[in-house]
């Protein structure tokens, strides 16, 4: 609509560009929550900033910028009555401080936030929060330590969890490395394929007639001497490792995952399970470069890592 002669009603001011920001800034948390730290941080960051801003545009006002002014009257114009016009005019009231629509506009604006927050945090709670409560350290007692000759390797499998029954069964391969300053070091290997998951067999000779049966508190654990001189082979897909778990060859992107252990009364306690990018060194001297667990298939060090989702804990 033209702007006509005398028309002092205020312009609307041109669409402000912060909801846009803070519209942005939410995807890339909502993203970077399924991607990566990182672009959840910057995604964040965004949402804050613009968020401030878009609050303090409404909580100021914007600028409005006035119509042109009234046309200066002909001075052949006949005269004002004395009754109309500036002159017969009462003092002018002061302003509202706070007009209505900027009151309806954050009403409307905090009504909207609290809506969506109602209608989006119970639902994200039930999508993230399971696989970060009740999770809880997994320990196996695997039998007394002179089931475990030094230098040995035996494949040892056991129930994780016996209240899950046969679904919770894992094997490991386990060699004991000797003392280490004065205590037992044994190396303690995960038989899951780093490529996707598949049970890696030992590249020697297995030894079932010399196979023994412990029972412990998590039920009973069979340990069977090995010898595996070629390390370790995935039947699935090629993947080969050495015997401290290394990628020598095949598809994997990284190295076999290690069981965490400790000594307790003279018997050998497995507990958590963590990945390992590489061993530097064998048996007990070696340097293992670990990480947080994560599935096959994952990098775990360099920039491809970046680009898988975020690991509830295990």
């Amino acid at each position: 609509m033209e702007d006509r002669p005398g028309d002092d009603r205020p312009q609307l001011p041109p669409p402000s560009l912060w909801p846009v920001g803070f519209a942005v800034g939410i995807v890339c948390l909502l993203v970077g929550l399924v991607v990566s730290w990182p672009a959840a941080a910057v995604g964040a960051a965004l949402a804050v900033v613009f968020g401030f801003l878009w609050a303090r545009e409404v909580a100021t006002g914007r600028a409005q910028v006035a119509g042109p002014p009234p046309a200066e009257p002909s001075p052949d114009a006949p005269a004002i009555p004395a009754h109309r016009g500036e002159a017969a005019m009462p003092e002018p009231e002061p302003g509202e401080r706070f007009p209505r629509s900027k009151f309806l506009e954050g009403a409307t604006l905090g009504l909207g936030g609290v809506i969506g927050a109602i209608v989006t945090l119970p639902a994200a709670g039930f999508a993230v929060l399971p696989g970060f409560l009740k999770q809880k350290a997994h320990e196996v007692d695997v039998g007394p330590l002179t089931d475990f000759e030094e230098n040995k390797w035996k494949l040892v499998t056991f129930l994780r969890d016996p209240s899950e029954g046969e679904i919770s069964r894992r094997t490991a391969y386990i060699r004991n490395n000797g003392l280490l300053d004065g205590k037992p070091s044994f190396t303690v290997i995960s038989n899951r394929c780093a490529h996707l998951g598949c049970p890696v067999q030992p590249g020697g000779p297995l030894f079932p007639k010399q196979e023994k049966t412990v029972k412990t508190d998590n039920g009973e654990v069979q340990v069977t001497p090995m010898l595996p001189a070629a390390g370790f082979i995935c039947p699935c897909h090629g993947g080969a490792y050495d015997q401290e778990g290394n990628r020598t060859a095949g598809p994997p992107v990284r190295g076999l995952d290690r069981y965490e252990f400790s000594i307790r009364n003279g018997r050998l306690i497995l507990g958590n399970t963590f990945s390992v990018g590489k061993v530097v060194g064998s048996g007990k001297d070696a340097r293992i470069k670990r990480y947080e667990l994560t599935g096959p298939g994952q990098h775990v060090d360099g920039i491809e890592s970046w680009l898988y989702p975020l690991q509830p804990p295990h």
